[in-house]
């Protein structure tokens, strides 16, 4: 398939908000169009993340994988772009699945938002927001399939 062109993937899609402390999960289902917060993983170390991401696609069993792509807001890199692209690539090539990059900017300020919507705010959102940014992102792509390249 040429660069930048994505194919269309039906079913679960698991989605990611990449960080260096902490990674966000959504889950989410194609066809119904829609994104849920899942869970967050707060280990830093690889073979952790790694493994708790296995047993999530264990058991949800996706057709696609979605990783955020941070940018700054005039869509230059920014300096997790590397980092998230980087773990885009680990992904694909662990577990062998689709996986499209999504532009995840102000991803992070729709989720305080939804946050605060669900009456949750300030120091409460720190174990919440990125399982929110990673909906966000999927939401994101569920909303314009055409955005998400593949990693």
């Amino acid at each position: 398939m040429p660069e930048g062109v994505t194919a269309i993937y039906s079913g679960t899609f698991l989605a990611f908000d990449f960080g260096t402390r902490r990674i966000g999960i959504a889950v989410g289902n194609s066809i119904s169009g829609t994104a849920c917060p899942l869970t967050t993983i707060n280990d830093e170390r690889n073979d952790m993340r790694f493994a708790t991401i296995g047993a999530l696609l264990q058991e949800w069993q996706p057709a696609a994988l979605v990783v955020g792509l941070p940018c700054n807001d005039d869509g230059t890199p920014h300096e997790m772009t590397a980092h998230c692209r980087r773990f885009a690539n680990r992904l694909k090539g662990r577990f062998n699945l689709p996986t499209l990059l999504v532009d995840e900017r102000y991803t992070s300020a729709a989720a305080s938002s939804a946050l605060d919507e669900e009456g949750i705010h300030g120091r409460k959102q720190k174990s919440l927001i990125d399982q929110y940014a990673a909906q966000q992102i999927l939401q994101a792509y569920f909303d314009e399939p055409s955005a998400g390249i593949h990693a």
